[in-house]
Order: structure tokens, then sequence, then C-alpha cells
């Protein structure tokens, strides 16, 4: 399948939209061949460029799209346009959607455990007779990691989905996507807290207004002004930046499996 891709930041994104992911989910499904998806943010775009674990893990990503509306202002200010943000919980939701008409079954990786069986309520309420083949919550340590995925690869699922922090879940797809024999592969990250009703997500209007970020700063603003602050300035520096000096593509600079991120020690990236 031809892709059309645009290098942005030194990441190449694709250019698609929302139906073209759910499109492409379905056809690995139908032939049972990875699909691993990957979202980009300004924060991550951030982020990456001092952490190469989650480089990698992103580069490794058979799908990678703009999950911040930033992006794709940046990919349009830059004439590299992308045509459209696709939210990761978005996503999350099409895909449940998909698996509950095809009669496919789920796997859920993340959260804390009361927060995981609210989830498990929830989706069960909205799709009826969905069978979620495997579910973890996300604060395992480091050396449980294996056995998660053992688990995981046991369950026979269709899909897995991941909502836990960044680095996190990049990494434990990057590591152990290959090998656990489920098609579809999607981190979601905070999602879970959001569709199980802990999160409350920001009205429509905020979000086309591509002030989902204002609407989170607004909930809890102690936590996340200056993360905000540090990580939107930083962003509009880097867009500055690419319009006169674009970055290469990043090349992969692991040679083997990612180590496995400690849960307690990572923090969540989110941002505009």
């Amino acid at each position: 399948m031809n892709r059309h891709r645009q290098l942005l930041f030194g990441m190449y994104l694709d250019a698609v939209r929302m139906d073209d992911v759910i499109e492409r989910c379905h056809e690995a499904l139908k032939t049972r061949s990875r699909m691993l998806l990957g979202v980009l943010n300004a924060a991550k775009v951030v982020k990456l460029r001092q952490d190469a674990l989650l480089r990698d893990s992103l580069i490794e990503c058979d799908l990678l799209v703009a999950d911040g509306q930033s992006i794709v202002w940046a990919s349009k200010l830059l004439r590299r346009p992308l045509p459209e943000r696709i939210a990761g919980i978005d996503v999350f939701d099409r895909l449940l959607r998909l698996a509950h008409e095809e009669g496919r079954s789920v796997a859920l990786l993340g959260a804390k455990p009361d927060v995981l069986r609210k989830l498990e309520e929830v989706v069960a309420r909205r799709f009826p007779g969905l069978t979620i083949a495997c579910s973890h919550h996300g604060y395992f340590e480091q050396h449980e990691a294996e056995r998660v995925a053992d688990m995981i690869r046991a369950s026979g699922a269709d899909m897995l989905f991941i909502g836990m922090t960044s680095p996190k879940k990049e990494i434990f797809l990057g590591t152990y996507g290959s090998s656990l024999n489920v098609p579809v592969l999607h981190g979601v990250g905070g999602s879970f807290d959001v569709m199980a009703g802990l999160t409350k997500r920001a009205p429509v209007a905020w979000q086309r207004a591509g002030m989902e970020w204002a609407y989170r700063l607004l909930q809890e603003p102690r936590r996340l002004f200056w993360r905000y602050l540090a990580t939107n300035t930083s962003f509009i520096q880097l867009t500055a930046r690419e319009m006169f000096h674009p970055a290469r593509a990043f090349a992969a600079e692991r040679s083997g499996p990612v180590p496995q991120a400690g849960s307690s020690a990572t923090e969540r990236v989110s941002g505009a």
C-alpha cells in the first residue's frame, strides 16, 4: 500500500485521515499482519530530542499520526501539510466499535487497577458482548514486563490498547509488539482515564480550536502550568527552527530490544 508521509521535526508522519487509519487496521486484522500505531504531539516532539528510547519506539511504528492540533498547524505552516488531527482516544473508540461489530477480541493494559475495572464496566456497557481477552493494570515492575507480555500473547487478542504513560507505552510496544501475535497495537496514553470517566475531555468546540491542552490546564493548573509553558514554548521555537533548517530524519539508535521502563518513574507526556 502506498504511503504518503511528511517529514516533520525529524519524524515521518503519515498524511492520513481517521477513516484511513481504521481501514488500515481493518486490513491488518484480515491479514493478521502487524499494525503498530503511534501518535505524535508537541510534548513528544520536544522530548524525543533527548529521549532515544522514545524516538526509536516512534520510528518503529507502522503508522505515525498527529495527535496534537499544533502538529497539524505546524505542518501547514511548514508547507508539509497533514490533513487532520487524529486523536488517540478517537482511534481507541473507533477500534472498539470495529471489534464489537466484527466479533473481535481486545486486550487492555494500563492505568491503576480500580481505573481499569471502571473502564471494563464502561466498555461492557457501551459495547455489549465485546470480548476482553486480557486485561492488566499498568503499574507493574520492570522485571514483570515479560510475564505481562506472555499473558497478552496467550490471550489471542486481535487488538491491544495500552493506557500507560509515555514513553513506557511506546517502549513496551517497541520491545514486545512484534512478538505478541496481536495484529493491531495502539498506545492510547491517558484515554483509559477519559473513557472510564475519571478525566473530563474538552468540549468539541475546544477540540476543534486545538485547545484541549488549555482545558486540561484549567482542570489541573498547579500541576500542568509550568509543564505546558515550557513544552509549548519549546515547540514554538522548534517550529521556527524547522522553517529555516528542517531537521533530517532520525535514525534508530538501538540494535536490540528496548529495556522496559518503570511505571512509577515515567511521567505522562501530554501537550497541545
